[in-house]
């Protein structure tokens, strides 16, 4: 058989974009897209099965809009195999000489198709992603002369190259970079009072088609498909991120970091799963939010914060994550080796802020920031968890956790798994914090100012408990000397009590 010099072009569930590279100098007359539904990409990690189906539901939703406009699209649906095996299967079968696509947003991806590529013995072009500001490159060169790394200075970078919330000098808007100060409150003692829910849409018949489909494939899976409204189109994103910034946006900054049961949402913008699926470009998003702050006279500390996350934090963990790679994945700071406790699969602890958090992760596969960061997260760090086993949770039930983005945050910011790669401290805090910023303590059977004890706060007591044991790592660092300051106010015998206690609830983590 005579060997085929088109190119195959291969597109992936988290790149949905017309205008991406991976298409860009195709030729419909000659070229030939493929997409692979893989099995193996919702089990490698055990998958919520919201995620599950916004992935599939997105990717029909783009399949359909390609053969709209006459694309040959091979589109292989429900497929046993991984990714790779269809690939090699079809490369093989059509005697395709040439793979492109945009590098894959996870590690093993990557490796897996360079490899095929390798054993085919055919010509693999990796296209680097132009849905983000900062290419690879250009957070190498930056990286290279910093002795340490650091988002803030990686934003203000970002901020000057892109003229966002600058003047006409260089200079930031309001006379500051960051007003991280200002977006850090809790709702008033009575709640959030009326929120405006985030825009959600109704399941189509493409939509319901995958939700059957993933709640017969996959019935064991965590979570729920019963509150499936998430955006699955280009069109159905650009209706959320209007929404959000017409009826959401003015809210969002003051309360980014609040907490409250049966809250889910807060102002928050539920955005990321459309940017990550690169249903909206980032840079779309800046300038509607941008539009809105003039066109509202909106506060800028909030327009400032809501920013900072997608050209500053956003942009800087893609960035350590190609950088750091594969090691990244398997650092262990702190040589923990506990394992996952079984409830962060149900909710179903006594611990209200680990119930409400995990409970709505179940019923949505979302959780804001600080949920993630100093609930779920910090007790992870605390309870002494197997760093990885965190990390495969974060990217199994959360719908915008594709590993670039999850990995960074959940074992460079939450767990500190890399010892402090870019990060100035470890990000624990005691159930005091979560009292502060929730009412989740209000109706919990443990008390958040107990140390230890039958009714001792499980966070609390491993907060101290993990300050006894590393009080040389923290009073060595002046962003954490405060906190052994204060555990130095606490009587030896006090303390002892608190290691005994600890060690029983961490030998018991699945009964809390």
């Amino acid at each position: 058989m005579k060997k085929s010099n088109k190119k195959l072009v291969l597109i992936l569930g988290d790149q949905l974009d017309l205008n991406g590279a991976a298409l860009q100098g195709f030729d419909p007359q000659h070229d030939q897209i493929i997409m692979v539904e893989s099995a193996n990409e919702a089990q490698y990690v055990w998958s919520h099965k919201a995620k599950i189906a916004l992935f599939l539901s997105a990717m029909r939703h783009f399949a359909q809009q390609l053969k709209d406009q006459n694309y040959p699209l091979a589109y292989y649906s429900e497929s046993p195999h991984t990714i790779t095996e269809v690939l090699r299967e079809h490369l093989t079968k059509h005697q395709i000489q040439h793979l492109v696509c945009v590098e894959p947003g996870e590690w093993r991806l990557k490796e897996a198709i360079q490899d095929l590529a390798t054993a085919l013995q055919i010509h693999l072009e990796i296209r680097e992603d132009t849905h983000f500001f900062c290419s690879h490159s250009e957070f190498r060169e930056w990286v290279s002369n910093k002795k340490e790394l650091r988002l803030e200075y990686f934003y203000r970078l970002m901020r000057k190259k892109y003229s966002i919330l600058v003047d006409a000098d260089g200079n930031p808007e309001g006379g500051q970079w960051n007003f991280d100060q200002d977006n850090r409150k809790p709702y008033p003692k009575k709640g959030p009072g009326i929120t405006d829910a985030p825009a959600e849409f109704k399941p189509d018949a493409i939509t319901q088609a995958v939700i059957k489909y993933v709640n017969q494939a996959y019935p064991k899976h965590p979570g729920s498909l019963e509150q499936f409204h998430w955006p699955v189109t280009r069109e159905q994103a650009l209706k959320a991120l209007d929404y959000f910034v017409e009826y959401r946006l003015r809210n969002f900054g003051i309360f980014q970091d609040a907490m409250w049961t049966d809250t889910p949402f807060g102002w928050h913008s539920l955005l990321s799963s459309a940017l990550n699926l690169k249903l909206l470009n980032p840079r779309e998003v800046i300038d509607a939010v941008l539009e809105a702050w003039k066109k509202y006279s909106l506060d800028l500390s909030t327009i400032e914060g809501f920013i900072r996350q997608i050209l500053g934090w956003r942009e800087f963990v893609r960035g350590m994550y190609y950088l750091d790679m594969p090691q990244m994945a398997q650092e262990n700071f702190y040589d923990h080796q506990r394992s996952l406790p079984k409830w962060y699969w149900t909710g179903d602890t006594q611990m209200q802020c680990m119930r409400d958090t995990i409970g709505q992760t179940m019923e949505y596969g979302y959780a804001h920031h600080i949920q993630r960061l100093m609930v779920t997260g910090n007790f992870g760090l605390l309870a002494e968890i197997l760093p990885s086993a965190v990390c495969d949770w974060y990217l199994a039930v959360y719908v915008d956790a594709i590993e670039w983005v999850e990995l960074p945050n959940t074992a460079g910011m939450a767990l500190f798994a890399n010892g402090g790669r870019f990060t100035s401290k470890p990000y624990i805090a005691s159930g005091a914090y979560i009292k502060r910023m929730s009412n989740y303590c209000s109706s919990c059977k443990y008390k958040p100012d107990v140390r230890f004890g039958e009714t001792a706060c499980p966070v609390t007591n491993l907060y101290w408990n993990f300050l006894i044991k590393h009080r040389k790592q923290f009073d060595g660092n002046p962003r954490t000397r405060l906190m052994t300051a204060n555990l130095n106010k606490i009587s030896p015998e006090d303390q002892q009590q608190i290691a005994l206690h600890a060690d029983q609830i961490l030998n018991h983590l699945d009964e809390l």
